[in-house]
């Protein structure tokens, strides 16, 4: 595949206000569906998610900038991946296809834990998601879809908590809640990747 070829196929929209995402009880049922819009309106309705954390074969973390184009937390650095399963479909389904769709990866993803979390931003909206985080390994090259990730890096663990302790406004509220945890509870299940 050529370059322009491959840059054309990585710049597609593939998320809309309009899709249907999967609203869910404090004990992780589902409840209903709702649009993407009105999910993250006001302070938010609960919905599943998903936060994916995609280590290289070195043991660096890729992570992503969200694009200016994003109604929450644009251009801010977050995991390497984090979206919602829409209706009909599996969380794991959902994150497969979102690390192809935002950074043209794939991986064996590893399950964690979940947990719930609310954050307003600005007058613009909030997260309110029962969040599944999952981790993985890769060694694809990246080819990130413009529509999505307006920058991206790799990092090391022991880099990303100075970064975190010394600029943490630049990052999403759901990467600090989410890497906390995977550091002082999943760190040996990360570095056995």
């Amino acid at each position: 595949m050529d370059n322009q070829h491959a840059r054309e196929k990585n710049d597609i929209t593939v998320s809309f206000d309009s899709e249907e995402l999967i609203l869910v009880d404090h004990n992780d049922n589902e409840i209903g569906h709702s649009s993407k819009d009105e999910c993250h309106s006001g302070d938010g309705l609960l919905h599943r998610a998903f936060s994916l954390f995609i280590f290289n074969p070195i043991g660096e973390l890729l992570l992503q900038q969200r694009s200016a184009q994003k109604r929450l937390w644009p251009l801010y650095w977050s995991n390497t991946c984090c979206s919602h399963p829409r209706r009909g479909e599996t969380v794991e389904q959902a994150v497969s296809r979102r690390l192809h769709e935002e950074l043209g990866l794939a991986s064996d993803l590893h399950f964690l834990y979940k947990f719930i979390y609310q954050a307003n931003y600005e007058d613009k909206g909030a997260e309110h998601e029962y969040c599944w985080v999952y981790t993985g390994k890769s060694a694809d090259t990246v080819r990130p879809n413009t529509n999505e990730v307006a920058g991206w890096r790799f990092v090391r663990p022991d880099s990303l908590d100075r970064e975190l302790a010394d600029r943490s406004p630049d990052f999403t509220p759901w990467l600090k809640m989410e890497w906390k945890r995977l550091r002082n509870d999943f760190k040996d299940r990360v570095a056995a990747l």
